[in-house]
C-alpha cells in the first residue's frame, strides 16, 4: 500500500469517528458534552479532513476544551463554506479560557454577526437553536472581523523559524519572544517541549541549521546553539556573549577553501565568526562594523564564488573574503536583507517602504517597488521583514511592514500580487515559511502578540487594501428613534438602529467626542471639533447654536448633563479643564480647571429628590483623568461637590455612577492598573474592588436590572465584562471581543428595565447590541 492510500485510509477512519461522536453532542448547549468530545472531537474531524460545522456542532463550542481549533484550521488546507461558525470561533479561542458556556455563545454570536452581512448573519442566528437563549441580540456592526490566531500569548513574538526534522521526526516551528523564551511547536501550534528560557532580553534572531540545530541570538548580546538529542531532550550552549551589546544579525557564510562559518554582528561594531562544527572562533579578514544595526547575509554567485553581504545604513556592501566594496544604495536605511535562489541575487527592504531586487552582476538595483503605495505627502511604512516562499511551486517573496501588512511578490519580475493583506494590528516582527499539503503556508508574528497562519496563494494575498479608518468618537441617541453616531475619516455617520438607514454629517471635521443633548424638546447632535463644541440638527446638518469655545487643547470627552436648567453639555480636554455649556445658546456656564493633567472621562448622576432634599443637591457631574483623581461637580450650583477622591488606580480611563440595591450612590472608576473600584460619594473611600483579570480597563457603563438590581459593563483588553454590583459582587457575563474596546455606552428606556442597548467602539470599529437583562 502506498503512503497516499494509507493516509486516505486513516482519514476515512477518522471521518467515521467524527461523524459518530458528533451525534453524541447534546443539542442543548446548557448540557455539557462528555469530556472526550470536548477535547478530541475537533482533532478527529481535522484528521478526517472534515473540520466543519456539521462534525463540530455549535453546541459543542460552548464547552470545547482542546484550545486547538484555530490551529487545526490553520494547519489544514480545507476552506469549506461549511466551517463558518468554526472560523468565527477560531477568532475567539485564544481568549476564552475560563469563560462559561453562555458567555462563549454570546461572544460567538457577535463574532459571526461581524464576519458577514447582517442579513446573512440574521438568517444563520435564527436557524441556530444553540443561540436562541443567549442574552444578547446584535443590532449593528462595522467592526473588522479578526483573522484567527495560530498562537497567542502574553508575550510578544519577536522571531520565527521552521526547523527540518532529523531523521523521521516532523518539522517544527521555533518561536522566540521578547522576554528570551524559546518555544518549539508542531505545525498545529502545540508545544513539542516545555518552553526554554535562553536570553535575558528578546530573542531577535533564529537561524536553523542542518541536523535540527538552531541558533538563537538576542538583545542581551548572547548567541546560543540549541539542539534536540536522540532521547528528545533539548540541550543548549552559549557560543558567545558580548555584554552591554545586542546582536543585530546572524548568518552562515562559507568562504572559499575554508570551513562553513556562523557569523554574528553586534551593536558595538564587533563581528565574530565561528566554525559550525565545533563553534570555535575563526579569523575573518573583515574590520569593525560602522553601523550598530548591520545586517548580514551569506550567498553564492554563479561564477565568482561565495559572498557576504552586509548593510551599513542605506548601503549594501559585498565582501569576497579579502575586500569589501559597496554594491547597492537605497533610499532609506536597510531593514531587511535576504539571499534569493538565483545565484548572485538578493532582496532588500528599506525604511522608506521600498522592496528592491539586486544582482551582484549589476551596479544598481535591478527592480524596485513599494510595499506601501503611499500618497504624496504621506508617511512611508518601513519594510520590517522579507521571506522567500513558494507560489504555485515557483519562488516568490513576501514583504512585511510596520503597519502590520503583508505583500506577495512574484520572482524574478518583482511583480506584486494585487492587493495587500492586513495581517496584524501592530508591526510584523517575523515571518516563516511552512510547507503544507495542498499549498504552502506563511507564519507571521506581530507586535500584537499573535502569530497567524496564511495560505500562500493569490486569493489570500490578493485582497483589496483595507480602507479602514479608526473610530474617533461614538454616541447613541438615548430616546427613540435610537440613532447611532460614529465619527471616523473626518465625518460622522448616523445610523438608525431600527431601519439601518444611514446619513452622513459634519464632513471635513475631525471629531473627538459626540453627545445627544435635548434642545427645545428635540435631540441634537453635539460634536467636539478640536478645541470647540458645535451642535447641529441631525436632519438638516444645520447649526442650532453658536460654536462653543474656551478649551486650550483638544477636547477628549463630551457628555449630556441633566440639570435644573434642562440638558447641559459638559466637555473635558487635554488642558485639564472641564467646561459646562448651555447648548441652546452656546453660553459657557462654568469652567473648572482643577485637574493637573488631561481629563479623560465624564459621568453624570440624576439623584432622587426625596433622598437628597436635605442636602439640596440633585444632579452630579464627575470627571477623572491622568492625574488619578475623581472630582465631583454640582451641575445646578456649578461648583465642586465635596473633596476630591484620590484614587490609587493610576490613570482613570472612565467613570460611571451606580446605585446598588442598598441605595447609596457610588461611582465606578475603570483604572489603568486593571481594577474597577466603586467609591463612596460620602466617605470618598473605595467600598468594593472588582478585578476582571483582563489588563487595563478602558471603559465602564452602568445598567439597571429588574428587582432594583444594578450592574456594570466594563471593557478590558479582550472582553466586555458584566458584573452585578451588589455587596457580593459577581460576574454575570463575559463578551469576548478579541480586541480592545475604548468606549462603552448604554441606552436604556427609563420606563422599563427588560433590556439595554450597548454601544462598544474600539480599534476594530463599532458594534451595537441589545442586552436582555432577564437572561443574566
Amino acid at each position: 500500500m502506498t503512503d497516499t492510500s494509507s493516509d486516505e485510509s486513516q482519514a476515512a477512519i477518522h471521518r467515521q469517528i467524527a461523524a459518530k461522536l458528533a451525534e453524541l453532542v447534546p443539542s442543548d448547549p446548557a448540557l455539557p458534552p462528555h469530556p472526550y468530545l470536548r477535547r478530541h472531537l475537533a482533532e478527529h474531524a481535522a484528521q478526517g479532513r472534515v473540520l466543519d460545522d456539521e462534525h463540530v456542532p455549535l453546541a459543542l463550542l460552548a464547552w470545547e476544551s482542546s484550545s486547538q481549533v484555530r490551529r487545526l484550521l490553520a494547519a489544514g488546507d480545507d476552506r469549506s463554506e461549511g466551517s463558518r461558525w468554526l472560523q468565527a470561533w477560531a477568532t475567539l479561542e485564544p481568549f476564552v479560557r475560563g469563560v462559561g458556556p453562555v458567555s462563549r455563545l454570546s461572544s460567538l454570536r457577535l463574532a459571526r454577526y461581524t464576519a458577514v452581512l447582517p442579513s446573512q448573519a440574521q438568517e444563520e442566528l435564527t436557524a441556530a437553536p444553540s443561540l436562541t437563549s443567549v442574552p444578547i441580540t446584535p443590532l449593528w456592526s462595522d467592526r473588522v472581523a479578526p483573522t484567527s490566531a495560530w498562537t497567542a500569548s502574553a508575550t510578544e513574538v519577536t522571531s520565527l523559524a521552521v526547523l527540518k526534522g532529523r531523521g523521521s521526526r516532523a518539522a517544527t516551528v521555533a518561536a522566540g519572544d521578547d522576554v528570551g523564551v524559546l518555544r518549539l511547536l508542531r505545525f498545529d501550534g502545540r508545544l513539542v517541549h516545555v518552553p526554554l528560557s535562553l536570553h535575558s532580553g528578546a530573542i531577535s534572531h533564529l537561524l536553523p541549521l542542518d541536523g535540527g540545530l538552531l541558533i538563537t541570538a538576542g538583545t542581551d548580546g548572547r548567541v546560543v546553539a540549541v539542539e534536540e538529542e536522540e532521547n528528545g531532550r533539548l540541550t543548549h550552549r552559549v557560543i558567545t556573549h558580548r555584554e552591554q551589546t545586542w546582536v543585530s544579525s546572524v548568518t552562515t557564510y562559507h568562504p572559499e577553501g575554508g570551513p562553513r562559518l556562523l557569523l554574528a554582528a553586534f551593536s558595538d561594531g564587533a563581528l565574530e565568526a565561528f566554525d559550525i562544527d565545533r563553534f570555535r572562533p575563526h579569523a575573518l579578514a573583515l574590520g569593525r562594523l560602522e553601523d550598530s544595526s548591520t545586517l548580514l547575509c551569506g550567498m553564492h554567485t554563479a561564477d565568482a564564488g561565495p559572498r557576504l553581504l552586509l548593510s551599513t545604513r542605506d548601503t549594501v556592501y559585498s565582501f569576497d573574503g579579502s575586500s569589501t566594496v559597496p554594491h547597492s544604495r537605497h533610499s532609506g536605511r536597510v531593514r531587511a536583507l535576504l539571499a534569493l535562489p538565483e545565484p548572485g541575487q538578493y532582496a532588500v527592504g528599506d525604511e522608506h517602504s521600498n522592496v528592491s531586487l539586486c544582482d551582484l552582476g549589476a551596479t544598481d538595483p535591478v527592480r524596485t517597488a513599494r510595499h506601501d503605495p503611499v500618497l504624496a505627502g504621506g508617511v512611508p511604512t518601513p519594510v520590517t521583514s522579507l521571506q522567500l516562499v513558494s507560489l504555485a511551486r515557483r519562488p516568490a517573496l513576501v514583504s512585511a511592514a510596520g503597519d502590520g501588512t503583508l505583500r506577495l511578490w512574484r520572482l524574478p519580475s518583482l511583480q506584486a500580487v494585487p492587493g495587500m493583506l492586513q495581517a496584524h494590528t501592530a508591526p510584523v516582527n517575523a515571518l516563516a515559511h511552512m510547507p503544507g499539503r495542498g499549498f504552502d503556508r506563511l507564519l507571521s508574528g506581530g507586535a500584537d502578540r499573535i502569530v497567524r497562519s496564511w495560505g500562500i496563494d493569490e486569493a489570500t494575498f490578493g485582497q483589496e487594501p483595507m480602507a479602514w479608518n479608526r473610530v474617533t468618537a461614538s454616541a447613541v441617541c438615548p430616546s427613540p428613534p435610537h440613532r447611532l453616531a460614529v465619527a471616523r475619516a473626518s465625518r460622522v455617520i448616523i445610523t438608525d438602529l431600527a431601519t439601518g438607514a444611514e446619513t452622513t454629517r459634519l464632513k471635513g471635521r475631525h471629531i473627538s467626542a459626540l453627545a445627544w443633548p435635548q434642545v427645545d424638546g428635540r435631540r441634537v447632535l453635539a460634536a467636539a471639533v478640536d478645541y470647540s463644541v458645535i451642535c447641529v440638527d441631525p436632519e438638516t446638518n444645520l447649526p442650532v447654536s453658536p460654536e462653543m469655545t474656551g478649551h486650550l487643547l483638544r477636547i477628549s470627552a463630551l457628555i449630556t448633563v441633566p440639570s435644573a436648567r434642562g440638558d447641559l453639555l459638559a466637555s473635558a480636554g487635554a488642558d485639564g479643564m472641564v467646561c459646562v455649556w448651555q447648548p441652546a445658546t452656546g453660553e459657557r456656564l462654568a469652567r473648572f480647571g482643577d485637574h493637573d493633567f488631561t481629563v479623560r472621562c465624564l459621568a453624570t448622576l440624576q439623584s432622587d429628590q426625596n433622598q437628597d432634599q436635605d442636602r439640596g443637591q440633585h444632579h452630579l457631574l464627575a470627571s477623572g483623568g491622568s492625574d488619578g483623581n475623581i472630582r465631583l461637580w454640582d451641575a445646578d450650583a456649578l461648583e465642586q461637590h465635596g473633596p476630591t477622591i484620590k484614587c490609587d488606580q493610576n490613570i482613570i480611563n472612565d467613570l460611571a455612577f451606580v446605585t446598588p440595591d442598598d441605595g447609596e450612590p457610588l461611582i465606578a472608576a475603570a483604572g489603568q492598573d486593571g481594577t474597577l473600584k466603586l467609591w463612596s460619594l460620602h466617605t470618598r473611600r473605595a467600598v468594593r474592588t472588582l478585578n476582571c483579570s483582563d489588563g487595563e480597563l478602558s471603559a465602564v457603563t452602568s445598567l439597571r436590572l429588574p428587582f432594583e438590581r444594578t450592574a456594570l459593563a466594563v471593557a478590558g483588553k479582550t472582553s466586555i465584562h458584566v458584573w452585578d454590583t451588589a455587596a457580593a459582587a459577581r460576574p454575570l457575563l463575559q463578551i469576548v471581543t478579541g480586541s480592545p474596546i475604548e468606549t462603552l455606552k448604554t441606552v436604556q428606556d427609563p420606563h422599563q428595565v427588560a433590556s439595554s442597548i450597548l454601544l462598544a467602539s474600539g480599534e476594530a470599529g463599532s458594534m451595537a447590541f441589545r442586552l436582555h437583562h432577564h437572561q443574566l
